[in-house]
This record gives structure tokens, C-alpha cells and sequence, in this order.
């Protein structure tokens, strides 16, 4: 239980910091080039004067337009990969909680994770290196870090001079006016061309499949062999306990118990078992999600709902097959065999 919980609250958790961006941003509907529907794995480029035609459209409330893409910056002689975010301060789009200091007022000042500045040892005022330019570092943002990237922000202008896109950005999050339908705004856009509107929780669904692609199958193939070694060891325990008792249900036998009520007997121990198992299992798993997230903050379990009950089912479902093996000897059990012994 414990470390099926905590393998699939680390999924849940990755999941959830990579999305986080998206969800508190505001907007329903993303904006990008043409053939693009998420934000993680390819590069999107809208002309500005595109964007104007956006924020012209007829029902489009609020459009704020970022510059986003993957950088290496160099900190402390130490390369370090990070989602570069440019925003205008006056629009939105930048980190939506600023643990300290202020937003960039000019194109060499930026916003470091929290998380990220602490473990290189960067502190407000300290400066970094950015694709050959150098930014000072004027504050820190909370709740923008993964362990796999974390983000960065700077001002919408400097990291179109950092991409060599002066006349571009990646995104535009789009909010229609009150009383508008979205889904009629969202066509009037695809008729500018060369866009791509896709409402953001679609995309944020496209970006948790790329992730899968890349983490589901190993996440899930330590899941499956969890659930294998916990299905032998609970094995191990039943069958321990019905060795042991081997008399007692000889003795049943010999009364004229049947076989059904020897079966029962082991179901009712199996699922006894189960039962205490996940009880101390999730209460364990809560213990150690904080420990992980207290020694390394990057990291975040979540341990949701609908996998909660998965790993329940999976531990009834160990009992039931680790309880196979006792039944059956015990099903075949000779009394007399017993009382000789």
C-alpha cells in the first residue's frame, strides 16, 4: 500500500505542478500556431500582428499574450533547465504568487522559483546567466517548481530578444466577454488562420498525455511489481497463520465442518488482514509524503481520491489471492492425518 500510494501520488503530483501554470492563469481558451495543442513538447509562434487581430476580435474580454519556452540557465556554474515564461506585467500571465521581492520593471531583472533559488543558493539581487545574456534576480515566486523544471519569468520584450523573435509569442490565453458564448468566440478566432484555439483544459489534458508517454510506463511498472510482492508477502503471512492452526482446522474437519466454512474461515482471516494492511498503509504513505516533500520541496505527492481507491481494491484483491494458497491446503487437509501428527 504504502508505495503504490506514493508512486501514484508522485504521478498525481508531477501532473498537478506542470499543469499549475495553465489553471491559474486566466483564460479558457489558448491561442497558438496553427497544428498546436500543447504546451510542453513543441514551440508555437503567433505574430504579433496576428495578435492584434485577436484582441479586436468581437467578444474577447481579456487576451494576454507570453513567450514560452525551455532554457538552460547557468547558475553558479551549474546548468539547470527551466520553462522560460515573458509576460507583461500590465497583462498578466507572470507567477501568481510572489513569496518575495517585486516583477520585473526592466528586460535584464527576472522572477526565480522559491524552491529553485534555495537549492543553488541564489538569493534577491543575485544575477544569472540566460542564453549569453545576464539577469539579476528581483524576485521569487511560490509554487512554480517541479522536480522536473521550474519556471522563470521574465519581461515579454526580453525574451523575445532571447529567442530571436522580436515580432512573436508562443500563446495568448484568451477570456470572453461576459454574456459571450465561448465556443462561438473560439470560432471567430479559428477564422483569423494559421490559429490553433483549443480550450485550456483540453490542452492541459494533451500535456498530461505527453508526460504519460514519458513517466506512465515505468511509474506503472513499479506499481505492478508492488502489487505482486505485496500479494507474496501477505501470501507468506496467510499461509504462515493457517500452518499454524493446521490442528484447529483439522479438528473443524473432524466435527463435520465443510469445506465451504474452512473457505470462509481463510477469506474472513485474508480480508482481517487487508484490512489492517491499508489502514496502516495509508497512514504511513501521509507520513512519508511529508517527509519527501519536507527533504525535497521539488517533489509532490498527491495522493487523490480515485487512486486511494484503487490501492484499497488492490489490497483487498492481494488478500483474496494471497488467501488462494491456505484454502486450498486446508480444503485438502485429512484429519486423521492431523491427530496422527
Amino acid at each position: 500500500m504504502l508505495l503504490s500510494l506514493l508512486l501514484a501520488g508522485f504521478e498525481s503530483g508531477l501532473y498537478r505542478q506542470l499543469a499549475g501554470y495553465l489553471e491559474r492563469t486566466p483564460g479558457s481558451l489558448v491561442v497558438a500556431q496553427q497544428g498546436v495543442d500543447e504546451s510542453l513538447s513543441v514551440t508555437s509562434v503567433v505574430p504579433t500582428a496576428t495578435l492584434d487581430r485577436v484582441d479586436k476580435t468581437v467578444g474577447v474580454g481579456r487576451a494576454i499574450p507570453i513567450v514560452a519556452q525551455f532554457v538552460i540557465l547557468d547558475v553558479h556554474d551549474r546548468k539547470q533547465p527551466a520553462y522560460l515564461v515573458g509576460y507583461e506585467p500590465g497583462r498578466g500571465g507572470g507567477p501568481w504568487e510572489i513569496a518575495a521581492g517585486r516583477e520585473p520593471a526592466a528586460d535584464d531583472e527576472a522572477i526565480l522559483d522559491e524552491i529553485l533559488a534555495n537549492r543553488h543558493g541564489v538569493r534577491l539581487g543575485d544575477s544569472f546567466d540566460l542564453v549569453g545574456e545576464r539577469f539579476r534576480v528581483v524576485g521569487l515566486s511560490r509554487g512554480t517548481s517541479s522536480w522536473m523544471t521550474s519556471f522563470l519569468f521574465v519581461r515579454a520584450s526580453a525574451a523575445r530578444s532571447l529567442l530571436g523573435a522580436p515580432d512573436a509569442v508562443s500563446f495568448v490565453f484568451v477570456t470572453a466577454a461576459p454574456g459571450t458564448d465561448e465556443t462561438v468566440v473560439a470560432d471567430r478566432l479559428r477564422a483569423i488562420g494559421g490559429l490553433e484555439v483549443t480550450p485550456k483544459a483540453v490542452m492541459i489534458e494533451h500535456d498530461r498525455q505527453v508526460l504519460a508517454r514519458v513517466f506512465a510506463a515505468p511509474v506503472r511498472l513499479m506499481t505492478g511489481i508492488a502489487f505482486v510482492v505485496g500479494s507474496l508477502v501477505v501470501g507468506l503471512v496467510l499461509y504462515a497463520a493457517t500452518v499454524e492452526r493446521r490442528r484447529e482446522y483439522g479438528v473443524l474437519k473432524a466435527l463435520g465442518g465443510r469445506n465451504r466454512t474452512l473457505y470462509l474461515a481463510t477469506t474472513i482471516q485474508a480480508l482481517v488482514v487487508a484490512i489492517a494492511g491499508a489502514i496502516a498503509g495509508v497512514g504511513l504513505t501521509a507520513g512519508a509524503a511529508q517527509v519527501v516533500m519536507a527533504a525535497r520541496p521539488e517533489f509532490a505527492v498527491t495522493i487523490e481520491a480515485p487512486a486511494l481507491a484503487v490501492a484499497l481494491a488492490a489490497s483487498l484483491l492481494m488478500a483474496l489471492l494471497g488467501g488462494l494458497v491456505p484454502a486450498r491446503l486446508i480444503a485438502g487437509l485429512a484429519p486423521a492425518d492431523v491427530f496422527r501428527r
